[in-house]
């Protein structure tokens, strides 16, 4: 129970762990409480993560001089 006390008041960047109900399964963030996201533990969601760009494929271009 302290655990959960101190997530929710530390600041910093977001840990990115899903909160969980009695069941086990992911529980949904409510839309009435928008400073607050309750889908994930500590109340924060994690930035999104860039994919690098992809290696272009096919036939090299012809060099022009």
């Amino acid at each position: 129970m302290v655990k959960k006390i101190f997530t929710q008041f530390s600041l910093g960047e977001a840990s990115g762990v899903r909160a969980r109900n009695k069941k086990g399964r992911f529980v949904a963030d409510d839309p009435n409480t928008p400073n607050v996201n309750e889908a994930y533990v500590d109340g924060k969601k994690p930035k999104r993560k860039r994919k690098p760009a992809a290696k272009k494929r096919g036939r090299p271009r012809k060099s022009r001089k």
